[in-house]
């Protein structure tokens, strides 16, 4: 089984750092909590990078490079490239996955 290193994009840490600031502003103890799932499931990708679903929406549209990790309510977003897992975003699944990717490239 391939070893992968696991690499946030600055994209994808600004979406966990805003996660966490939210949710720390009504307890810390549960941001630290989230912050420990969120980690642990992308350190998971390490020797299960593959794991993740090819994400529905892009898949409709013939794009199937992009995978996703579901860690309700949040959908973590990657690629795999070579030995490498690039974690692009970790989005709020109850949102319109097109509507956030609009947003973010609009910005």
């Amino acid at each position: 089984m391939a070893e992968h290193h696991v690499i946030w994009s600055a994209a994808a840490a600004d979406d966990l750092e805003a996660i966490i600031d939210f949710i720390a502003g009504d307890s810390a103890d549960e941001a630290l909590r989230v912050l420990e799932r969120l980690r642990l499931r992308t350190q998971r990708l390490t020797t299960l990078a593959s794991r993740g679903r090819i994400v529905p929406e892009l898949r409709d549209e013939g794009i199937a490079i992009y995978r996703e990790l579901l860690e309700r309510p949040w959908r973590i977003i990657y690629r795999l490239d070579g030995d490498r897992v690039l974690v692009l975003a970790v989005l709020d699944g109850r949102r319109d996955l097109v509507d956030l990717l609009l947003e973010r490239v609009t910005r």
